[in-house]
């Protein structure tokens, strides 16, 4: 009879087993450590940069605004055609206009009232009356464009006004706001970038995802799994190995997909719209650093969830909606605008994404905050790798004693 491995010496033997037989496996290779790592930072290397030369071609695009009673306000037309706004005459009625804008024939239309040129020169307030689409964000902003000029308009006329009853314009204008903006190139960029996150977290537990279900599941359906619980090894160790295992391809597709962003983000011209993203080479490290020990935690709850099916199919389908469990607080964080605190670091995904956008931003990382994820994150991890050897110890789920 021969000694049965103990401790690390049995877990590590798991664990390289299981390495080796994913890496022979190509479907593993290729979505886990391939199409995930490298598809999501190309995919959001081309909506950024698709994003950033839309918004340059609306900012120097003419702005095409549809008028309705051109011939009303002869200086308001010609002071738009001065400021770089193609007009088209149509002849439109209320309902007319707004049809026109909810079917896009127009992207915003000026319609001027009838008595517009009556009450204008009265000294009353003139209507005019922009038609735009807010639900469409493109059309959204030419109305805001127009409204703008508009506004810029109204406050000359006001000025002149003034002027010619013999009143200091400044006079109408006791307070003089000025607006301050303190962001840098950077954090600038933070808003732009603000995906990564979810897209590191995502392809990191994608990559580990594969091989949990096979190393269960799988092995389950394929009935490999029993005559393995009958060595002499421990289940605790064969579970631990396979956790750790998961949690390794976890980390190889963390690196992986950090790499990939660093080397995408260099071509974001950034810097043509006042940005600079501090996403270097040790930006990255940092990254991956304080986004490991969110593998390890990946790794035992996707073990525990697969340990209560049976095939790899069944598996596959209930892996896809514990997935968002992790991803589920980075969409929190969003709606409710939370600010990092020490309460909220000991929440595992939500601090390393707070310690992510700390890195881009460039700012100091707390050293309590960094620790408190920490150890959260880890404690959750080994809590659920204790969870899923508790669950392997039963006959239900192995169908041995």
């Amino acid at each position: 009879m021969t000694n049965s491995p103990t401790g690390l010496r049995a877990i590590w033997i798991v664990f390289r087993k299981e390495v080796i037989e994913n890496l022979r496996d190509r479907r593993t290779i290729l979505s886990a450590l391939i199409f995930g790592p490298l598809f999501g930072p190309l995919l959001l290397a081309g909506i950024l940069q698709l994003s950033l030369d839309r918004n340059e071609a609306i900012s120097s695009k003419p702005l095409e605004v549809a008028v309705v009673g051109a011939e009303r306000a002869p200086n308001l037309i010609a002071f738009l055609a001065e400021q770089n706004v193609e007009l088209e005459r149509v002849s439109l009625d209320d309902a007319a206009a707004r049809a026109a804008v909810t079917r896009r024939e127009y992207k915003a239309i000026l319609l001027i009232p009838e008595d517009y040129g009556e009450r204008l020169q009265s000294g009353r307030p003139a209507s005019l009356l922009v038609y735009a689409d807010s639900s469409d964000s493109f059309n959204a902003r030419m109305g805001s464009r127009l409204r703008a000029l508009l506004n810029g308009y109204s406050l000359q006329i006001g000025q002149l006004r003034l002027l010619a009853r013999g009143i200091d314009p400044t006079a109408a204008a006791p307070l003089a706001v000025q607006s301050i903006d303190v962001s840098t190139p950077r954090t600038r960029a933070v808003l732009l970038l603000s995906m990564l996150s979810y897209l590191i977290i995502f392809a990191m537990l994608i990559g580990g995802s594969y091989l949990a279900i096979d190393a269960t599941a799988g092995e389950r359906e394929r009935g490999s799994l029993e005559p393995l619980f009958t060595t002499p090894t421990s289940r605790d160790h064969i579970v631990y190995g396979k956790v750790l295992a998961s949690a390794a391809f976890m980390l190889l597709s963390l690196i992986l997909t950090v790499s990939a962003c660093v080397a995408v983000v260099g071509f974001i011209r950034l810097e043509d719209f006042g940005m600079s993203a501090n996403f270097g080479p040790l930006t990255g490290l940092a990254i991956i650093g304080t986004t490991a020990p969110l593998a390890f935690a990946g790794a035992g709850l996707l073990t525990v969830v697969a340990s209560f099916t049976r095939t790899y199919r069944e598996a596959q389908s209930y892996l896809s909606i514990a997935l968002i469990a992790p991803t589920l607080p980075l969409a929190v964080v969003g709606l409710l605008g939370l600010q990092p605190s020490l309460p909220l670091m000991a929440v595992p995904s939500l601090s390393q994404h707070f310690l992510l956008t700390t890195l881009l931003r460039d700012d100091p990382i707390d050293p309590a905050g960094l620790m408190i994820s920490v150890v959260a994150t880890l404690s959750l991890g080994m809590l659920l790798a204790w969870v899923a050897a508790r669950l392997y110890r039963g006959e239900r789920l192995t169908g041995i004693s």
